[in-house]
């Protein structure tokens, strides 16, 4: 076979590309999936769409299996004695049910190139927690399920800024106590 460079060209371009791609689905890619959280000293059962018995224990988040569309819940208490059945419509392709529905925080942290945290925290709404106000709006969630964010409760925020061309925010659920832990430590006033 004669020596062709374009022939070597478009190999070593493929080679790269599946080492790209490879790379980026193992270690890169953020995974989908859905949460049952539970942050009291409780024990609960639950079944989900008529499936097999669940348990999450005090303290616990178990990751579960949602269809898009309607789905039901059946959440009994640590006697197997129902508390309630429900339903909610899963839209995303991940989401937190919050079974023992206790207070939930979504924030939006902002990053980017020349980013004014202060003043951008000041210009957002403040919420109300435990009679003291915190800045940054964020929003308070104790309904049975929400998919209305980035980052789940197991989940950290980005450490690496990606596009610093822009300012850019993305959204992550805290339990109540985690919350006021993270804006304790990130936000220092």
């Amino acid at each position: 076979m004669k020596n062709n460079p374009s022939l070597k060209g478009l190999l070593v371009a493929a080679v790269v590309f599946v080492g790209a791609f490879g790379i980026y689905n193992f270690f890169l890619a953020k995974k989908n999936y859905y949460l049952v959280d539970n942050p009291t000293p409780n024990t609960y059962y639950y079944k989900i769409n008529n499936g097999a018995e669940g348990i999450v224990s005090a303290g616990q988040f178990v990751k579960v299996d949602l269809k898009k569309g309607k789905n039901s819940i059946k959440v009994f208490d640590q006697n197997k004695k129902m508390l309630y059945d429900s339903a909610f419509e899963v839209n995303k392709i991940r989401g937190l049910i919050n079974i023992a529905h206790k207070d939930y925080y979504i924030n939006d942290q902002y990053y980017g190139y020349n980013l004014k945290k202060d003043s951008l925290l000041l210009a957002l709404d403040k919420t109300k927690i435990d009679g003291k106000d915190y800045y940054g709006g964020p929003k308070h969630f104790n309904k049975l399920y929400t998919d209305d964010f980035y980052y789940n409760v197991d989940e950290d925020y980005d450490q690496l800024i990606k596009n610093i061309q822009k300012v850019e925010s993305r959204s992550k659920i805290f339990r109540k106590q985690d919350y006021l832990n993270y804006y304790k430590e990130y936000y220092k006033f």
